[in-house]
């Protein structure tokens, strides 16, 4: 037999083997499908980390207290505002009457990327950047402040609000917020502050209970909110911290220490194993179908 012959023979035992290809698309589309949270998580905990350690290189060396500081204090005591909830969505958001003579988005504005502070839970293992305002996009990628309650600088008769979102596919942010207890301490990090509240209350509110937000005479507090239960989000998970002073020894060490990089993402193993898999599976079972196929025009030949 020729090289050419046998080379002719030897494709002739491959075919497209259809089903087989079909199988391994399924099985891919289903692996991306299963594998997406994983990945869009660990790319939203990397770009974070990023963030923070944008932010910790700007407040690095930063004298205590500073412009930016006294201009959201004084913001704060000029601030005649409070929450309203919009009637068609049940969703808290900032009512301002009196802000002074300050723009809002300018106030710790400490990056490009519009991040004014980083909070910090450990007994959940939160580690977030704090935008202005709740807008869907912020709530997206990090903690937002509920604009019409006092920036988070801390003083008397203050209460800050942050709020991010709870079960998102791709981004953790404030799910485990229901695991707080009372005792848990919460860190904020703001232009060289460290600020520290001590977990004092949980509850879960209806989505139009503003009065449990409302500022208390002579106490420094600091809200957080997420929806409630995941995937239904009836209700508004509730938890409040007070001011500690002084400031513990541990947290002031801590502030400005690099966030945890996301560890090693295994899910690329997984998906790069599996697009080398398919294709070889497929290229296996085709020649398979093509001795089937042979076969069968053998038997039709004989006929």
């Amino acid at each position: 037999m020729s090289a050419k012959h046998r080379a002719r023979s030897r494709a002739a035992t491959w075919a497209f083997p259809s089903l087989s290809a079909l199988g391994a698309l399924i099985f891919l589309l289903g692996l991306s499908l299963a594998l997406y949270p994983s990945v869009a998580s660990w790319f939203s905990q990397h770009n974070q980390s990023k963030l923070i350690e944008e932010l910790n290189s700007t407040h690095r060396d930063i004298p205590v207290p500073n412009e930016h500081i006294l201009d959201a204090r004084e913001y704060n005591r000029l601030l005649v505002g409070g929450v309203i909830v919009e009637a068609d969505r049940h969703k808290a958001t900032g009512q301002v009457e009196k802000e002074g003579p300050f723009d809002y988005h300018s106030l710790l504005t400490a990056t490009e990327s519009g991040i004014m502070a980083r909070l910090r839970i450990e007994s959940i293992d939160v580690d977030l950047p704090i935008y202005h305002g709740t807008a869907d996009d912020t709530l997206r990628k990090g903690v937002g402040h509920l604009r019409g309650t006092a920036l988070p600088v801390g003083g008397p008769s203050q209460r800050s609000v942050l709020t991010a979102h709870r079960g998102l596919p791709e981004a953790t942010l404030f799910n485990d917020l229901d695991k707080v207890e009372i005792g848990d301490d919460v860190v904020v990090e703001v232009f060289g502050e460290v600020l520290t509240y001590r977990i004092i209350d949980t509850q879960v509110i209806e989505p139009d209970d503003t009065e449990s937000i409302s500022v208390e005479q002579g106490k420094d507090l600091l809200s957080l909110i997420t929806c409630t239960p995941l995937g239904v989000n009836t209700h508004r998970i509730l938890v409040t911290g007070e001011r500690v002073y002084p400031t513990p020894e541990a947290d002031l060490a801590a502030a400005g220490r690099s966030p945890d990089i996301p560890g090693f993402p295994w899910w690329a193993v997984i998906a790069g194993v599996s697009l080398v898999a398919a294709p070889v599976y497929v290229w296996r079972a085709g020649y398979a179908e093509g001795r089937r196929k042979r076969a069968r025009e053998d038997a039709a030949a004989r006929d």
